[in-house]
């Protein structure tokens, strides 16, 4: 502890994925007694204060005024990206390098317009709750949190490749093999093409906000101060990317305030050769209602039984008698239970389920989904399918060899025990304490690098 409690700061981006890694970190360090601000856009109002956390909310875009004579209604958390998400899905059905022009560009313009737009409001928040630290998991930069004066941490919630440094790396987004090159400059040049006058003007605008210049072509600065990222040390790509003393890996962040989750009898009885099944496209894939659909009905007629996380379209969607499900579910109290999950591939989920043990399919939909059902499948934790253009026999026989494959069970089930020890969600929580902490005693950098030396890059 310090001599008093810290102010800590968390600007997480809107989806739910990197709010819930940031609430699972804020959690630990509210219990340890400091005061934790949550700077989150404005549809996560009255979501985070019942946990204990101020709700210092932003908006990223001008709000939508209410027709005349309706009453304002209270969003669903996560909207601003569900509306997006929901507007561009025709897009995923592309190959990801023309999905670079049409949904990856766009989506960085999204960020970027959202970052400008809030950046007022941000240095309001700061100057009203002077925090001590300041923490940062999204895509872009938000000057506004480099120019405080308090030491700034990066989170990468999103698969690793976001962190380059290395030429044995493939392409960010593309979902290519490691050990096949093929297609790596074809990709990198048609990101350069789509990318780079939007960069230059992004560029541009943050230093005029007082920040310093962007590493070329990335959107966010690396932090001098404490850099995190997410992913188990045994999917890691640290055999050919170093990172230097400001990174450490949190091996996984399992939040802890997920209630408990009782699997409702009409699934939990069940045949003796049934598994039970958890599938998930997350909060933003499952609005498109088609291919949830599909694959509901598809895992419907094979004899397991499944619950389902149904999505922000749950009322659309038609479960059988073999499956039970709601909007959302408690994710990291329903993995433990089943014996293979079926997702998108989003950070989160990917590393709850390799922290829980258990194999997975992976049917990727946009962003980091592809780089990690790739790297699922190159390492034999899972199996990668077509999203659109899996056959119904595809679908079954890759359940029924997962299943099938005891070998493959129980050596993940050793690897989830390793990362459960590592305790990712503690570590996250002291390497961010030990910078606030720096700082309120007046550390300079090289002080800060002996505090943060036992800590970083052990495991």
């Amino acid at each position: 502890m310090t001599d008093r409690p810290l102010t800590i700061l968390f600007m997480p981006e809107s989806a739910y994925g990197p709010t819930n890694q940031c609430v699972g970190l804020g959690d630990i360090l509210l219990k340890r007694g400091h005061k934790v601000v949550f700077a989150a856009e404005a549809s996560w109002k009255g979501k985070l204060e019942p946990l204990g956390f101020v709700e210092a909310l932003v908006d990223l875009a001008e709000p939508a005024a209410p027709a005349e004579g309706a009453e304002a209604e209270e969003e669903d958390a996560g909207k601003f990206w569900t509306d997006f998400i929901a507007e561009t899905a025709p897009e995923f059905r592309k190959p990801t390098i023309d999905q670079l022009e049409s949904f990856v560009a766009p989506t960085y313009q999204a960020l970027i317009d959202g970052a400008m737009y809030c950046e007022p409001q941000l240095r309001a928040i700061i100057a009203e709750h002077q925090p001590d630290v300041i923490v940062e998991d999204n895509v872009v930069t938000f000057p506004a949190l480099m120019t405080s004066g308090a030491p700034f941490v990066r989170i990468v919630s999103c698969n690793p490749l976001e962190v380059r440094g290395s030429d044995d790396l493939p392409p960010l987004f593309a979902g290519y093999p490691i050990a096949d090159r093929e297609g790596w400059d074809e990709y990198g040049k048609r990101f350069e093409e789509t990318h780079r006058e939007m960069w230059e003007s992004f560029n541009a605008w943050v230093q005029e906000q007082g920040a310093p210049a962007l590493p070329d072509l990335e959107f966010l600065h690396t932090s001098e101060a404490l850099n995190l990222y997410v992913f188990p040390e045994e999917a890691d790509y640290t055999d050919v990317r170093p990172l230097d003393e400001t990174w450490a890996r949190i091996d996984s962040s399992v939040r802890e305030t997920d209630e408990e989750y009782v699997v409702p009898a009409q699934v939990a009885d069940r045949p003796e050769d049934s598994a039970l099944i958890y599938l998930s496209l997350g909060s933003l894939g499952g609005a498109d209602l088609e291919l949830m659909q599909r694959l509901v009905d598809v895992l419907g007629t094979t004899r397991h039984r499944f619950i389902v996380s149904k999505g922000p379209r749950a009322d659309e969607l038609t479960l059988p008698d073999t499956m039970v499900g709601a909007q959302m579910v408690p994710q990291t109290k329903v993995i433990p239970q089943v014996d293979l999950v079926i997702t998108h591939g989003g950070n989160n989920t990917t590393t709850e389920t390799l922290h829980f043990g258990k194999p997975m399919i992976v049917l990727p939909l946009f962003w980091d989904q592809y780089d990690n059902a790739q790297r699922v499948h190159e390492l034999g934790f899972g199996i990668r399918l077509d999203t659109y253009g899996f056959a119904d026999a595809e679908l079954v026989e890759a359940v029924d060899t997962l299943l099938a494959d005891t070998e493959l069970r129980a050596r993940l089930d050793a690897m989830g025990a390793r990362i459960r020890a590592r305790d990712g969600l503690r570590k996250g929580a002291d390497l961010i304490e030990k910078v606030g902490l720096a700082h309120v005693r007046g550390a300079e950098s090289p002080a800060l690098a002996d505090a943060l030396e036992s800590s970083t890059l052990e495991s």
